[in-house]
């Protein structure tokens, strides 16, 4: 695959492959395309290097690695971060990591799939560090990320778009969805705003004033 620096460091959106299921090779291909940054999470890096993906740091506890594995003897200019703290996980150590190196948008892939707890832990980590760099959680079905409280985007008629709230939403107001809310409260584990859609080619705008909102762009 070829090299993934062909933008400008902290130009566009840094890459996290983490270690679920992974995505298409389509998908993925396009976001190494426009990354100037990679950081691959220890528990993938065989699947990784076995796909030929040039990346930037390796992070992790390493609890599971060889450390003669010759990543680490060969690849020099790969920053190995070694990470021991069992209190978070290895995602949101990534994402913190790229915080304290300037980044302010980053895309994560293979976050979702196979076990239902790392699923929830990961997209509920998306609620966490908004306000401090703009994640995208992404696979080959859905696009996922905290909306701001006025956001606004182009849509084609009939895209599939979820509110899901990370606590409790407030005043929620919409316009260009099939069913609109007016000044309506979206929470966890209460109402939620699952399988919306966008009623026409347009924008698309959804408002509120408290709380943590996220947006899921879904396709089947």
């Amino acid at each position: 695959m070829s090299s993934h620096h062909v933008v400008r460091e902290n130009q566009e959106p840094a890459l996290i492959i983490a270690n679920g299921p992974s995505c298409g090779q389509d998908l993925l291909s396009q976001l190494l395309e426009w990354s100037p940054y990679v950081v691959v999470l220890d528990g993938a890096m065989e699947r990784v290097l076995s796909l030929g993906i040039k990346f930037d740091a390796l992070l992790g506890d390493f609890d599971r690695l060889d450390m003669e594995h010759p990543i680490f003897q060969e690849q020099s200019d790969v920053e190995i971060v070694h990470t021991p703290d069992q209190e978070k996980t290895d995602l949101e150590k990534a994402i913190e990591f790229l915080i304290s190196k300037g980044h302010k948008a980053v895309n994560i892939v293979w976050a979702t799939g196979w076990r239902m707890d790392h699923t929830f832990n990961n997209i509920a980590t998306l609620g966490k560090y908004y306000t401090q760099i703009h994640c995208v959680m992404l696979d080959d079905f859905s696009r996922i990320f905290v909306i701001p409280t006025v956001f606004k985007k182009y849509y084609t008629k009939g895209q599939v778009l979820s509110l899901m709230p990370l606590n409790e939403v407030k005043n929620i107001t919409t316009s260009g969805l099939l069913y609109n809310l007016n000044e309506e409260i979206l929470s966890l584990p209460g109402r939620t705003g699952s399988s919306n859609e966008a009623v026409q080619t347009g924008m698309v705008e959804i408002k509120y004033t408290e709380g943590i909102l996220l947006l899921m762009e879904c396709n089947d």
